[in-house]
This record gives structure tokens, C-alpha cells and sequence, in this order.
């Protein structure tokens, strides 16, 4: 009986012992994969700037004279994570529509992903070329050839952007760490909708203002901090992406092509962080200028890009790192279809761009509002994502979006550091919020082609992409 007993203990003993070993192999093959596979980014970017006389802001503004500034694409690959997510910031007022279309087709292709995992924003300089593939369509039918855009620049522009993007995946790098870091910046943004006591637009704040009652006024509902978000291998910073809600333009409108106050920011923090690539991106700035602190004086540039650098400078010191693995990595998409403005007439922008005898600037804006016009009729949806990384979360939203769209994001998950960029595609306009329309002003008017229920819809596609919350 004992014989049995210790034969049947000695046998107990070799399984527990087998399944350790066999536990063990499983964990250190596990580890082995992970280790082989971890996150991995490749970054990328190339100038922009466009040849002397090109149109500039959709055709709106002069033409290019002269390059004050260099304008740049720069863009982030993120590997290893399901199929390849790809994020560009472009030094372009715009790439709508068509624009966004052609751009997401050509990368999903170059890149072996898909277009819904593809996000390309602006920042929205107004010095700077305004791209809309289908909306110059609809002009060149009409007999206005290149007034928007120069076109074989833009081919020029995607050839080279794309294929500085592929030549990247041969050198991607390993991320071990996310960082996380946000600052006040200080005598930069206010919010342009200044109301009376009736709750009305009483004064429109722009960009750069004189008016000595818009200087007085308060800075209004902004988003005070400048976030930024970067890639580690271990102790080497790899890349940083930051994010700030504001028209970005001191001055414009002289055909001097600039990067303005935000790509000079990004220069100065760039040459304060040797080696790290350093991609912008605007936040939901529709309502939000310069105009309490820049009354359009050229000499305003720097300063205000100076505030913006000390700002990221400040948020990169305060920088507290995580590791990240590739099962923190995660992308979430949401197709929505945006209300239209009732004010949108078919027949009457139709009339407007066929008519050779109105103003060319009128013609363009016609054919830029039938054509979102058409689309949105069509059926055409608009990608809203999000990148999740660890702790942190991207959005990517369309239009000249409202800072309340950000505020909102921010509160949906309170314990994550949540960045917005805005300016994707700029199709619909500015987008404000419901009581924004009621309450008049520049913003909410012929330049939004969205309707005031447009706050419902993308409230809740924020809720079902940052909200932690089932």
C-alpha cells in the first residue's frame, strides 16, 4: 500500500513538474513573440513649399510672391499593430473632399493598409495652398483652370510625401515607452465670438484685431494647454506630436508663403530636441484666434511663436513616460454623415459657378459648397477616428471645428491624456455648436455648411470613441 502510495505521489510530482515546464515554454515563447514584435514607428517629411505664383488659400488671397517660411509635410507610421495606422500634417490651409480621398487611397496603397486607417490633417496657415481634388473638378468644367491650386504641384507634393513614407518602412524603430506632457501657453489664443448682453455675436475676434474693445474683452472659452505626445526607445526620444487650439495666421494675404506661428513654434522646439522629429497638429481652433494679443503687426509672428514654443518647451520637460506595448496600441473608427445647412441651394451655387460674369472668388466658393453639397447628398461619410496609446487617445475630427468639441473630448475620459486634432476634412465648413448658431456671427455663417444638430451627432461619436464607459 505504501509502495503504491509513493509511486502515485512520484507520478503527481513528474505531471506538476511536466506542466511547470510545459507553463514555462508557453511564457517564454510569449515573451519571445512580443519582444520580436514590438510597437514600431517610421516617421517622415518633406518640403512643400509651392512655386512662385501658385494660387494660395483656395485662390482667395494673393498668389505666391515669395517663400518666407518653408512649408513641410510630416508624417508618423505606426507598425505592428494590426495593419498599418498612418498620421500627416500638412503645412496646407486645407485638403478636402477629393483632397482627403486621393491622399488616404494613395498611402493605404503605398503603405499596405486600408484608407479608414489613414488620418490627414492641415494646419491651416492661410499662406499656403488650399487643395479640393473634386471642387477644382467642378471649376475646371467651368472653364476656371488652375485658380485654386496649382495641379502639378500637388501631384508633385503626394509623389514625394508618399514616397518619403515608404522609404521610411525601411528603417522603422522600436517604441518602448509612450510620453505624455501639457502646458499653459501664455498671450496666444482667445475665442473670437464675443457676446452681447442679448447673447448674440457682438464683435468677431479674428486672427489679428484692432478694435480696442476686442483687445479689453476676455479671453473667452479656449483650450489654454499645448499637449505633447511622444515615442520612446527606452531613454532616446523618437518623435514628438503636439496639439493647440488656435487659428494659427499673424498676418496673410500678401502672397509671402509662410508656416506662420505654429511651423515656426514647431522649428524652435524641433532645434531645442535634436534628432526628434517634431509633427503639429492643430486642435479644434474654429472659434479660437489671436486676436486679444496680435493686432496684425508682421512683428507679432515671432512673438506668438515664441509663446507657442515655450509652451511645448515646458509641456516636453513636464514629460512622464509609460511603457507601451503594441496591445496598447488600438484605432477606432466612426463614419458619420454630417446634417446639412438648409441654406445650401443646388440651383442657386449652380447658377453662381456657371455664370462667367461673377467674381472668380465667388465662383470658387459656389463650387467648394456644391460640391459638399453634392457629396453629402450622395451619401459620402466622413471618418472620425481615434488612436489609443496606453493611457493617451488621439482624435481626428473634420471642419474648423469648435474648442467645445476638445473640451468636451477631454471630459469623456478624464483620466486619459486626450489630444484632438482638428482640420481633417474641411469640407463641411466650420463646425459649431448648437447654441453657437443661434447666436450669429462669422462662424456660424455662409462659411459652415453643417446644421446646429450637427452637436448631437458628433457628441455622441465622441462618446462611443473616447468614453470608457459602455
Amino acid at each position: 500500500m505504501s509502495l503504491f502510495r509513493n509511486y502515485s505521489l512520484s507520478v503527481l510530482n513528474l505531471s506538476v513538474f511536466l506542466l511547470s515546464i510545459l507553463m514555462m515554454n508557453v511564457a517564454i515563447q510569449a515573451a519571445g513573440t512580443s519582444q520580436e514584435k514590438p510597437v514600431q514607428i517610421a516617421t517622415f517629411q518633406c518640403d512643400i513649399s509651392p512655386p512662385i505664383g501658385s494660387p494660395l488659400c483656395y485662390g482667395h488671397v494673393a498668389p505666391a510672391k515669395k517663400i518666407v517660411d518653408p512649408l513641410s509635410a510630416r508624417g508618423i507610421i505606426f507598425l505592428n499593430s494590426g495593419e498599418p495606422i498612418v498620421l500627416l500634417a500638412l503645412d496646407w490651409v486645407g485638403a478636402n473632399n477629393g483632397a482627403q480621398d486621393v491622399w488616404k487611397e494613395r498611402l493605404a496603397s503605398a503603405l499596405g493598409t486600408t484608407v479608414d486607417r489613414c488620418a490627414i490633417h492641415c494646419l491651416h496657415q492661410h499662406d499656403s495652398p488650399g487643395v479640393d481634388i473634386s471642387t477644382n473638378a467642378l471649376l475646371e468644367q467651368n472653364g476656371l483652370k488652375e485658380v485654386m491650386y496649382d495641379t502639378a504641384y500637388v501631384e508633385d507634393v503626394m509623389s514625394r510625401t508618399i514616397a518619403a513614407a515608404k522609404q521610411s518602412l525601411s528603417h522603422p524603430q522600436p517604441v518602448t515607452h509612450v510620453g505624455t506632457g501639457k502646458a499653459k501657453v501664455a498671450q496666444f489664443a482667445s475665442n473670437r465670438r464675443i457676446l452681447g448682453t442679448d447673447g448674440k455675436v457682438k464683435i468677431v475676434r479674428f486672427s489679428s484685431s484692432r478694435n480696442p474693445a476686442a483687445i479689453a474683452a476676455p479671453e473667452g472659452t479656449i483650450d489654454p494647454y499645448v499637449r505633447v505626445l511622444s515615442l520612446w526607445n527606452k531613454d532616446e526620444p523618437l518623435v514628438a506630436l503636439s496639439y493647440y487650439a488656435t487659428h494659427p495666421q499673424s498676418y496673410y494675404g500678401k502672397g509671402g508663403v509662410s508656416c506662420d506661428t505654429v511651423g515656426l513654434a514647431r522649428a524652435i522646439h524641433e532645434k531645442q530636441t535634436p534628432g526628434t522629429l517634431h509633427i503639429h497638429f492643430n486642435g479644434a481652433g474654429g472659434n479660437i484666434g489671436a486676436g486679444k494679443y496680435n493686432n496684425g503687426d508682421p512683428k507679432n509672428r515671432p512673438l506668438l511663436a515664441q509663446r507657442l514654443a515655450d509652451g511645448m518647451k515646458q509641456a516636453w520637460e513636464s514629460t512622464k513616460k509609460s511603457p507601451l506595448s503594441a496591445e496598447d496600441v488600438n484605432w477606432k473608427v466612426k463614419s458619420v454623415l454630417l446634417p446639412l445647412r438648409d441654406s445650401l441651394n443646388e440651383a442657386a451655387l449652380t447658377g453662381i459657378l456657371k455664370n462667367p460674369q461673377a467674381k472668380r472668388t465667388d465662383r470658387i466658393r459656389a463650387a467648394r459648397d456644391l460640391n459638399y453639397l453634392q457629396r453629402t447628398k450622395a451619401g459620402k461619410t466622413i471618418d472620425i477616428t481615434r488612436l489609443q496609446l496606453g493611457s493617451a487617445q488621439i482624435v481626428h475630427m473634420p471642419g474648423e471645428l469648435f474648442v467645445e468639441y476638445q473640451l468636451a473630448a477631454q471630459k469623456m475620459a478624464p483620466d486619459d491624456f486626450v489630444c484632438m486634432a482638428a482640420y481633417g476634412d474641411q469640407g463641411p465648413g466650420y463646425i459649431g455648436t448648437t447654441i453657437a448658431y443661434a447666436q450669429g456671427g462669422y462662424e456660424t455663417g455662409r462659411v459652415s455648411r453643417t446644421a446646429p444638430e450637427v452637436e448631437t451627432t458628433l457628441m455622441q461619436t465622441l462618446k462611443e470613441l473616447v468614453s470608457h464607459q459602455d
